[in-house]
């Protein structure tokens, strides 16, 4: 499938979770996808990088649910801060802990799991739907309850699948791609190069094949789909086209001009032509 295939399935008010991590192995061409349609008031799930900093810079986020927005190299994601100062966003802020087990609560259909993360913290003052419990064996110990977190879609970006939804990632972590699909109704998966199942293990051991076909309900091929994000061993950080992004942030003119350049275009395929031409 496309893209655009992938948003066609796509609605307004959906809570949507973007596998990846900071600036790392983002799904970055779905979310150009998302960008050049007419989609709103998304709620996003992400351990957030450009993802989450362009959908608040475009107005398709309405609410985030985060354990932090970075670009790595440049530590706060500056379109996601500056929709923050200028209330333009509902902030769900966790530790990164409660995020993952919120993911993994959802994959197992239990409503909430039981975690020390957090304690402690002004996260449980921030979120004041957080409840505690008691553990019921002799130790007694108070926990926070953390809720499962639902998703009604979930985006990630593998190095190699196949058509039918086994996907490989080739680079230092799988991240939390695969709770991401464990918690969501539809999963879909966009990759550097779809190849033959045979030929998964040319490039990595089986313990790199993480995303079965079961969790996956669409497949998008997509080289360089990742860009700006790295995406090792095909391609690392493009840290210019990086640092020319974060930079529009500051600018009301930049940013009309960066939309104008990467952002309007008629399909992924034009986004690359301009990164090339640049």
């Amino acid at each position: 499938m496309s893209e655009a295939d992938v948003v066609a399935r796509l609605r307004d008010g959906m809570t949507i979770g973007i596998g990846g991590w900071g600036s790392r192995r983002k799904p970055m061409s779905l979310v150009r996808a998302i960008l050049r349609s007419q989609l709103r008031d998304l709620t996003i799930v992400s351990y957030g990088g450009p993802d989450v900093g362009l959908l608040c810079a475009s107005g398709k986020a309405r609410r985030v649910v985060y354990g932090f927005v970075s670009l790595d190299s440049i530590p706060l994601e500056p379109h996601f801060r500056r929709a923050r100062e200028e209330g333009r966003i509902e902030a769900v802020e966790y530790d990164e802990g409660m995020l993952q087990w919120g993911l993994y609560a959802a994959s197992l259909r239990l409503p909430f799991l039981p975690t020390r993360a957090g304690l402690g913290s002004d996260v449980l003052t921030i979120n004041p739907h957080l409840s505690l419990v008691r553990s019921p064996y002799a130790d007694g110990e108070e926990l926070v309850a953390m809720p499962a977190i639902e998703l009604d879609a979930a985006l990630i970006h593998m190095n190699r699948a196949d058509a039918r939804g086994n996907g490989q990632y080739l680079g230092p972590d799988l991240y939390f791609d695969d709770l991401f699909c464990g918690a969501a109704r539809e999963r879909f998966m966009s990759c550097e190069r779809i190849v033959e199942s045979g030929e998964l293990l040319r490039e990595g051991t089986f313990h790199t094949l993480r995303i079965n076909r079961s969790m996956i309900d669409g497949v998008v091929e997509a080289p360089n789909g990742a860009h700006f994000t790295e995406c090792p061993p095909d391609y690392g950080r493009d840290e210019a086209f990086q640092r020319e992004y974060a930079a529009t942030a500051r600018d009301p003119g930049q940013w009309e001009t960066f939309k104008k350049t990467y952002l309007e275009l008629p399909d992924e395929a034009a986004y690359q032509r301009a990164v090339r031409a640049r």
